[in-house]
């Protein structure tokens, strides 16, 4: 791959031998002038004080220009010896002295922390908080190429990310990196982990960001942490526990770098290892506590792994927790008071706008050390509960998920230069020891670019949901024969369809884009653009994009001049809530299908780009056999319903022909069937056509209902219509299984098996049935999960012909409905404070508003606790119904609707007539067999084994793995 996407591991992570000459030969070449044995010249000259004064209560709250010392970027003259930088040295990395900085200069909190040991003493200072704060200045010299005069970015730059008037914002385009700024986060520049120098480039490295962002002229608040919050914790010195670090972003995620903001673990010079990312629109708090405490037991696990290489005691320094918040206004309010009784957020401090700019995101800054179990319980230290570095990002606006993910790829992973993202959605609790598993894939196989693990439904207390309500179970049942047929078998191939939002993770070098336009991220970040005023797309690229994770996995495995491979995880798994409605599953099986139709059609229609990457032969050719098993799928996807149907008639027709023998005076009673081979004795046929008639109402019924009503609103027609596809069900269940058993038991034993096995309707179905519901047993016993097929097995069973008459009807029926229900937003609060500037002599001053004391803080803190203790009120919310660009999608969806009902009609009509009958049943007086029926069978049998092989496959492959 290119290398501008290459990156070394992470601090102590396992690598190969020459792991660092990259970086060998880039500072032998940036320092092969330096001289280490030169004595250290004059202390450099600075400018005038004047010209840089600033007062240290000013920097107590409100960050602003400093200077630093000698080597700063951008302040007064720079001294020829003043940069810092390490150079190989017979054998060793050598650092380029550097003199110290004059008396009496002021040191940045974070330089002068001490926090991580990196040897710099903390600079005394007192801890002012007035109302009134005032923001300098930002100094701006010539060597500065970012900034103007004013502060302000040059136009071209704003041009450039699409901010300019005139010029429609792209979110897939990244703006050119500034190359000042991308210096300082260039982790190749670094020496390695081990080395005599490392913790004091780090300090230094640290000390340079925090110079780079005062000199953006952004605005930055600490404020102080509540008393309560601190008493909490075990450590109450640093200023990540100390302080909550705000910032009111007032750009675009994908100008965050440039503009130069930064984050607290890059000050601190932190190398992030694994960064999380827990996307949440309303969810409520229990919801939430539920995720972030499992998180949080999950760095616990990194922590307790004191061997190991990378992780360790302070493991939970190269970690990092992101929540983003989709929209001020869609944002549970509860969950906020949650995050201020940890002490991560603080309403006082919040600025609507900076200098008449909107606030895009307000982002909060704080290490927590304690969390909120299920029972709203304060967990900490005391129960082994690791500090937490958090990032929580409020969005102003609801923007959809997409959105979510691009403040944290395009913003926050930009400054932080992860190895590993995790993407978790809240609801989701992954298991004690799930993280670690999946950064081990990554760890063990550079070549591994994403991997996911188990995605469970939430059985409840002693499986108490699954045993109530049969939508649970059969939703249990689903997921656990995906995990133990489906992704063991993509994963032995290279290329698993679908990583699970809800739970996966991705390398990030893997993610970023080799070019301007094309990669991954660009690729990803398209479906932002479907739903916009102005979208240039497609209704198929817009239900496409539905399922964006799906695309993001086919970017990475075919990325050009890559050989990138994704991978499922089997010892990671994760519990989700399922929907226990009809009307939600619905609703939420909708997205699921046309999202996942549409991009697999995008997959195998765009498979030749897999002849661009790197991927050996035989990578190529599990690849193009899983071509051929997706393509063979989706097939058979397309016409389940009359497949279903089809399956149906022929059971009927075998009745059938035992009702118009028993009928027909003209046979003799020798020669007439048996009552007993008819499994109502005599009513079957009559039976089988009721129900038959039953079963077309019901199809007739999910059409009608899908084009024009909601489920939510038609709920009791709905569960009428599960009744009728249920009794269905059972009925072609009962009467396969009792014609299986009466040909057994009347079969002439004499030329032994193969008698048995000659009759053609006994051999389909057995063979049918065994491959399928035999394979869920022996696959299940050998992964030792055998209780689903214990406690779901018949309810899917029964749920089975609903699943597929109603939620693929619904599905196609409503592909002009590719919302992702967040509509309603219903502005932005009022209630924030605005910053303001304005001159005073040749200064440029803010005027804020931000808490007097720490005791506001507390306060506030009072304020969240008192709100999580009341009940939580009941409210009924609604949804609005219009939908943009609805005429011209309606036609594409009837246009789809005409054409799948059409070809499904004229499949089942050709293969149900006397004209097929006769010519395929010639030479068998009953007329039982038929050859479609065989084909089906056959194909459903092999299609099971091909799932099953593959399962197995991974089973011996990663056993020891696992």
């Amino acid at each position: 791959m290119d290398n501008s996407n290459r990156r070394r591991n992470g601090a102590g992570s396992p690598g190969r031998p020459g792991e660092y000459e990259m970086l060998d030969r880039n500072m032998s070449s940036q320092h092969i002038n330096a001289n280490p044995s030169a004595p250290p010249l004059g202390a450099p000259q600075y400018a005038a004080p004047d010209q840089h004064a600033v007062s240290r209560s000013d920097l107590d709250i409100l960050e602003t220009t400093a200077p630093m010392y000698a080597g700063s970027y951008g302040y007064g003259v720079q001294h020829p010896d003043s940069t810092v930088g390490f150079y190989p040295h017979d054998g060793q990395y050598v650092q380029q002295q550097q003199p110290p900085p004059p008396a009496g200069m002021y040191q940045h909190e974070y330089a002068g922390s001490g926090y991580g040991d990196h040897g710099l003493a903390p600079a005394p200072k007192p801890l002012p908080t007035p109302h009134m704060m005032t923001l300098h200045e930002p100094y701006s010299v010539p060597s500065t190429p970012v900034m103007t005069d004013d502060g302000k970015a040059p136009a071209a730059k704003e041009a450039r990310s699409g901010s300019a008037a005139g010029v429609r914002f792209d979110p897939r385009i990244m703006p050119e990196p500034d190359p000042v700024v991308a210096s300082l986060y260039d982790v190749n520049a670094m020496p390695p982990p081990n080395a005599r120098k490392y913790k004091r480039f780090q300090s230094q490295r640290k000390q340079k960001r925090k110079e780079v962002e005062l000199t953006s002229g952004n605005l930055v608040l600490d404020s102080p942490a509540p008393s309560a919050v601190l008493s909490k914790g075990k450590f109450q010195d640093a200023d990540e526990f100390t302080h909550v670090r705000y910032t009111p972003v007032v750009c675009d995620a994908n100008d965050f770098k440039n503009r130069r903001y930064t984050l607290r673990p890059a000050l601190l010079g932190r190398q992030t290892e694994i960064f999380i990312v827990l996307t949440m629109y309303n969810e409520d708090e229990v919801l939430f506590n539920r995720t972030f405490t499992a998180v949080m037991k999950n760095i616990a696990h990194l922590c307790s792994r004191t061997n190991s290489s990378t992780w360790g005691e302070r493991a939970w320094e190269k970690v990092v927790v992101c929540i983003v918040a989709d929209g001020m206004q869609k944002v549970d309010k509860r969950v906020l008071a949650v995050l201020g009784a940890l002490g991560v957020y603080q309403e006082g401090i919040m600025q609507r706008d900076v200098d008449g700019v909107e606030t895009k995101a307000h982002v909060f800054e704080y290490t927590v050390q304690s969390a909120l179990d299920a029972n709203m319980n304060f967990v900490g230290y005391k129960q082994k509960m690791p500090p937490v570095q958090v990032l929580f990002c409020l969005k102003t606006h609801n923007a959809k998920k997409i959105n979510s993910h691009r403040w944290f790829f395009n913003a926050f992973a930009e400054i932080l230069q992860p190895n590993i993202c995790v993407l978790i959605d809240v609801g989701t609790k992954p298991t004690g020891t799930s993280i670690y598993h999946l950064w081990k894939s990554f760890a063990h196989d550079e070549h591994v670019a994403g991997a996911c693990g188990e995605i469970a439904a939430d059985l409840g207390k002693g499986c108490r949901n699954v045993l109530l309500n049969p939508l649970v179970a059969a939703q249990n049942f689903e997921y656990k024969i995906s995990n133990i047929l489906d992704k063991p078998l993509e994963s032995v191939f290279g290329y698993i369809t679908v990583l699970p939002g809800a739970f996966s993770a991705y390398r990030y070098s893997a993610l970023r884009n080799a070019a301007e336009n094309e990669g991954p991220l660009y690729e990803y970040f398209k479906g932002e653009l479907m739903h916009t005023d102005g979208a240039d797309s497609s209704i198929f690229q817009a239900n496409m994009y539905l399922a964006e994770d799906r695309i993001l996995c086919f970017e990475l495995v075919a990325k050009r001049r890559c050989r990138y491979i994704l991978r499922y995880v089997r010892a990671a798994k994760a519990v989700t809530d399922v929907p226990d409605t009809l009307a939600e599953l619905i609703s939420q099986r909708r997205r699921w299908l046309n999202g996942s139709f549409f991009a697999t059609f995008y997959a195998l229609a765009h498979w030749y780009r897999m002849l661009r990457t790197r991927h050996g032969p035989y990578r190529l050719l599990m690849l193009t056999l899983e071509l051929i098993y997706q393509t063979i799928s989706m097939v058979f996807s397309w016409f389940s319903i009359a497949n279903f149907y089809l399956a149906y008639y022929f059971l009927e027709q075998n009745l059938k022909t035992i009702f118009d023998n028993r009928r027909d005076d003209t046979i003799p009673s020798s020669q007439k069937i048996s009552l007993n081979a008819d499994p109502f004795h005599g009513a079957g046929y009559i039976v089988m056509e009721v129900f038959r008639e039953l079963y077309i109402l019901a199809l007739v019924m999910q059409f009608v209902l899908s084009l024009g009503n909601r489920p939510q609103g038609t709920k009791f027609i709905y569960r009428f219509s599960v009744l009728i596809f249920s009794i269905i069900m059972v009925i072609i269940t009962y009467v396969a299984m009792y014609s299986v058993v009466y040909t057994a038991v009347h079969t002439n034993y004499k030329n032994g098996i193969h008698g048995l096995l000659h009759d053609p309707k006994f051999r389909d179905i057995v063979i049918s049935m065994a491959s399928t519901y035999g394979l869920y047993i022996v696959a299940s016993l050998a992964y030792f999960e055998p209780w689903h097929m214990i406690t779901s097995f018949v309810q899917y069973m029964i749920w089975l012909p609903s699943s597929i008459n109603i939620l693929m009807v619904y599905a196609f029926c409503n592909t002009h409905d590719v919302s992702w229900g967040t509509k309603g937003d219903t502005g932005v609060a009022v209630s924030l404070g605005q910053a303001k500037t304005e001159k005073k002599g040749d200064k440029q001053v803010a005027q804020i508003h931000v808490p007097a004391d720490a005791d506001d803080a507390n306060k506030d803190y009072d304020i969240f606790v008192e709100e999580l203790k009341t009940p939580r009120e009941q409210k009924v919310t609604k949804r609005d119904a219009a939908t943009k660009r609805e005429d011209q999608n309606k036609i594409f969806r009837t246009t789809l609707v005409l054409s799948w009902m059409s070809t499904n009609m004229v499949l089942a009509m050709v293969i149900s007539s006397d004209w097929f009958r006769d010519v395929t049943t010639k030479g068998d007086q009953t007329g039982s067999h038929n050859i479609y029926l065989s084909v089906i069978f056959w194909s459903v049998a092999a299609l099971a084994a091909f799932r099953f092989v593959g399962s197995i496959w991974y089973r011996i492959r990663f056993l020891f793995h696992d």
